[in-house]
């Protein structure tokens, strides 16, 4: 029954997948300073995903002290092998580092700005209020838009639409894309750490991580259909704040061009 139900929420997500897949932002990514703008609104998810990722961990394991026993260890095991890739994988050098850090090192390697994201997380560590930290940011309306679902979502505390935001929220072309443009450019062997983020990241995701979290979500929703249409509900939003923060990017990318063009 819970592949059935995996099956519906397919195929209803599948005209916004497709809108995703067909978005204007992958043909607006040919040069490397293409790639710079583009990480530099996508840091903030993979940001994010981070705190999706530790909300689910949170909810479907024991993080505090006296331990207590999961009430379900499918669920727990399934998080935190994800938990074990994501926030300490090896990188290209065999240190330990999880793959947020690996994103930093990848935007600085192609001279993206990291100053932003990195002081934008500096307040919310000062502040502990992050609705209010995106509030009061200087951050892109995409991008603030796109954080406040997530953490609204988080906010809920309901683990199984944690688990959709996380599961069907994703980009798929991204790392394909990318490779293709650093196999084109003459500077590409400058890149190792932007390429191994993203092999890595296909890896993971395709062979691991993608069918984890659909095992996840039935786990977590059972034979509820009030949970599975909720599930549906959360993927449809994540997946319109995806496309949303796409056309964001796409916009900053061609207004780049058109400055630069003017000044030349």
């Amino acid at each position: 029954m819970s592949k059935i139900n995996i099956e519906k929420i397919e195929k209803a997500l599948e005209p916004l997948r497709t809108a995703l897949k067909n978005h204007q932002l992958y043909n607006e990514l040919t040069t490397i300073a293409d790639v710079r703008i583009f990480m530099d609104g996508h840091v903030y998810a993979v940001w994010d995903f981070m705190s999706l990722l530790k909300a689910l961990q949170i909810n479907l394991t024991c993080v505090t002290t006296p331990w207590i026993p999961s009430k379900n260890t499918n669920t727990a095991r399934f998080i935190n092998e994800i938990v074990l890739e994501e926030e300490t994988d090896r990188d290209q050098a065999g240190n330990y580092k999880s793959h947020f850090e690996m994103y930093l090192e990848a935007m600085q390697e192609v001279d993206a700005d990291t100053n932003t994201v990195e002081a934008f997380i500096d307040t919310v560590k000062k502040s502990g209020d992050i609705q209010t930290s995106i509030f009061q940011s200087e951050l892109p309306d995409a991008v603030k838009e796109f954080m406040q679902f997530t953490f609204d979502v988080i906010a809920e505390g309901k683990a199984h639409k944690i688990a959709a935001a996380f599961t069907f929220g994703r980009e798929e072309l991204i790392p394909d894309m990318f490779l293709k443009i650093i196999e084109s450019n003459e500077k590409a062997p400058l890149f190792p750490k932007l390429e191994y983020y993203l092999k890595r990241h296909i890896e993971l995701d395709g062979d691991e991580h993608g069918p984890l979290s659909l095992k996840m979500i039935m786990e977590l929703c059972g034979n509820d259909p009030h949970k599975w249409d909720e599930v549906l509900e959360v993927s449809q939003r994540a997946l319109e704040r995806r496309i949303q923060l796409w056309d964001g990017i796409t916009d900053g990318i061609l207004s780049e061009r058109t400055s630069t063009a003017t000044v030349v």
